[in-house]
């Protein structure tokens, strides 16, 4: 693929490239990529974050390749994959979404066990994206618990 388009891509059109926070700056982007990916049936909700995360892993492995460095700050289509995993069969309502955003930024940064295990172990973009995925799995079920539990 085309450089450009890695760069682009890997930094969440460019978000990742903010001088504060650029990895809460790649999950706002992720939100819009939710909006459209919530009218989906959960099937292919699913089916297509699955694919979303391999084409961030392929873009995140190039981008590194690009930028000479391990998972550089300015790749954030990791944070986009991860918001899709943190948003699976919630409905797309503010307080879902601001709740969801909240709970995965505080896994992606804290990465308790084994989410920074997967960071520095997987290779390449698997590494990159990986660590990120678990972060959404966990912010996920505790999304889905206030949910079903809180009414939230």
């Amino acid at each position: 693929m085309h450089a450009g388009f890695i760069r682009i891509t890997a930094t969440g059109l460019g978000s990742g490239l903010s001088p504060l926070a650029p990895g809460t700056a790649g999950t706002l982007v992720g939100v819009p990529v939710y909006l459209v990916f919530s009218r989906l049936p959960w099937p292919v909700y699913l089916l297509s974050a699955v694919t979303f995360a391999f084409f961030a892993v392929y873009v995140s492995q190039e981008a590194e390749r690009i930028y000479g460095t391990k998972d550089p700050s300015r790749i954030v289509i990791d944070e986009i994959a991860g918001f899709l995993a943190t948003m699976f069969l919630a409905a797309p309502t503010l307080s879902h979404i601001a709740a969801g955003f909240v709970l995965f930024r505080v896994f992606d940064i804290a990465k308790p066990f084994p989410i920074r295990l997967c960071e520095r172990r997987l290779p390449g973009g698997y590494g990159v994206v990986g660590d990120d995925i678990v972060a959404g799995v966990y912010a996920n079920i505790v999304l889905l618990l206030l949910i079903r539990f809180l009414g939230f």
